[in-house]
């Protein structure tokens, strides 16, 4: 074995040390002659979305499959969302509602709203099979009403099509043509995810594919060559080893729920004060991965959103930092602001209003800090420096009064001087504010699901979807952009596993 050969096996053995002293058992080599409780040709951890279209995928391939998840029911943080996906180029719910759009438009938005640098083989591909992508979910049974939602806050209704991200929004408006990529499930308010998880797992099952609950997949099985070729399950009957023929996709999700990841990889998003997830959210499925051979990617990476509208009026008031001063056009999607926030602002932020916008119906419950008869009482009474909340006020309400924003662009819709008394501030900041969470760095894969190691190269047997992995999303995100990823990619590293060694 050559130098350079030794080195990457030295460099992947650290590697599997340290991720697996942060997991306790995260992989372990088959034992010569290991008895295994079962065989089958793919297992899928975690049943989620991803999980759940990874196992239709790998059935309708041709392989035996066997779901293992960890809670008594399946759903997972998809399940909790409220059913929001993004697809684009031109579906049919985009045609019959009258709205254009092309994979060329929905690519552009997604490269320059989902960085910086995301993975362009993968958002190339997303956008390529997006049309065929939204058939296939909706020929699982999941259902969108053919209405259009008008508003950009959170959408309470059961229409099918909305913008969820920054579509109309500078600078993304002048970059690609702005069309509505948000597809609902058709439900009421936030139960979107609970609908669309029923129809993928009534599919799964359909499928033929085997399910057991209530199962921990403590570590992966590998040969001595690093190839993964089952895995090791805490079950009510104890521990139990099966193994996979083809591969293991693993769709167990990301680590908003492991604090001390949290911590260590994305500290930032310490503050905010609601993770998106379910307990499995602890980082197993990466760490294992890790464990494994594989390497993570962006790892900083999250989501977090400060949804300081609805009501949709407040977007008529201005976002200032600690200095007084604004730093983003408050018409962006809220996640947006949020990363802005949370980034950038060192989690700092504040909301002024006037006497039209009613702050009582707030959906981020900020904390109202001062109010003053004009923007000098206001700066006094909520302690910013002198002068500093006067001057932005005044540059804001002198564009505004000719219906421009030449600083920032906020539309014209939303664009009115704030100078009816009281003048109000309200505190946004990530200690003080409703910020719900969640991480977006995972496992480095290919666009079909394989697992990369540090080196580029695939760890043979082992695949992975949805939140375990780092998708579409490099870091900036649009609503629904997760279920789409989970589901789409899903779909591919189940097809992938399936296919591995079918012939032999």
């Amino acid at each position: 074995m050559d130098d350079r050969r030794l080195g990457r096996r030295a460099f992947l053995g650290a590697a599997v040390t340290a991720a697996a002293g942060l997991v306790g058992a995260g992989s372990r080599t088959s034992r010569a002659g290991e008895a295994f409780h079962r065989t089958t040709d793919v297992v899928v951890i975690g049943f989620g979305a991803a999980g759940a279209c990874a196992a239709v995928e790998a059935r309708a391939a041709g392989a035996d499959v066997l779901i293992v998840e960890r809670a008594e029911t399946g759903g997972g943080t998809s399940a909790l969302a409220g059913g929001i996906l993004y697809f684009g180029g031109g579906t049919a719910l985009q045609r019959d509602l009258g709205y254009e759009d092309s994979v060329e438009d929905m690519f552009r938005y997604l490269m320059a709203s989902s960085g910086p640098q995301p993975d362009e083989a993968k958002v190339r591909l997303f956008c390529e099979r997006s049309v065929e992508h939204f058939d296939w979910i909706r020929a699982r049974g999941v259902p969108f009403r053919t209405s259009f939602y008008k508003g950009i806050s959170l959408p309470l209704t059961d229409d099918g099509l909305l913008y969820s991200g920054s579509e109309l929004a500078h600078p993304f408006r002048d970059l690609a043509r702005p069309a509505p990529r948000g597809h609902k499930v058709r439900a009421l308010g936030g139960e979107g995810g609970a609908l669309l998880m029923t129809k993928l797992i009534e599919a799964a099952r359909r499928s033929g594919a085997a399910v057991t609950t209530g199962a921990r997949c403590r570590s992966l099985l590998q040969e001595a060559d690093g190839s993964v070729v089952g895995v090791e399950l805490q079950t009510g009957d104890g521990v139990r080893s099966v193994r996979a023929r083809r591969g293991v996709v693993v769709c167990a999700g990301g680590f908003c729920r492991n604090r001390d990841m949290v911590a260590r990889f994305a500290p930032r998003y310490l503050d905010c004060d609601t993770p998106i997830g379910v307990a499995g959210d602890d980082g197993a499925g990466i760490l294992m991965g890790m464990a494994a051979g594989g390497a993570a990617v962006r790892m900083d990476a999250g989501f977090s959103a400060l949804p300081f509208h609805p009501p949709e009026k407040l977007i008529e008031g201005i976002l200032v930092n600690a200095a007084g001063a604004r730093f983003v056009n408050e018409d962006v999607y809220y996640g947006l602001a949020g990363e802005e926030i949370v980034r950038r602002q060192g989690g700092r932020a504040f909301l002024i209003l006037d006497r039209d916008c009613s702050v009582d119906s707030a959906y981020a419950r900020p904390r109202l800090v001062a109010e003053g008869s004009d923007a000098a009482e206001l700066e006094r009474a909520a302690g910013f420096a002198d002068g500093a909340l006067v001057a932005t006020l005044e540059l804001y309400n002198r564009h505004a009064r000719d219906g421009r924003d030449p600083v920032f662009h906020k539309q014209a819709r939303y664009l009115r001087p704030l100078d009816r008394a009281p003048l109000r501030i309200l505190e946004c900041s990530t200690d003080k504010a409703y910020y719900p969470f969640f991480t977006l760095g995972g496992l480095h894969t290919t666009t079909g699901g394989e697992v990369l190691d540090p080196f580029g190269s695939a760890v043979p047997g082992l695949y992975a979807a949805g939140r375990t992995t780092s998708g579409v999303s490099a870091l900036g995100y649009s609503s629904g952009v997760s279920l789409s990823d989970a589901t789409f990619f899903g779909r591919l590293a189940g097809r992938s596993a399936a296919r591995r060694g079918a012939a032999s």
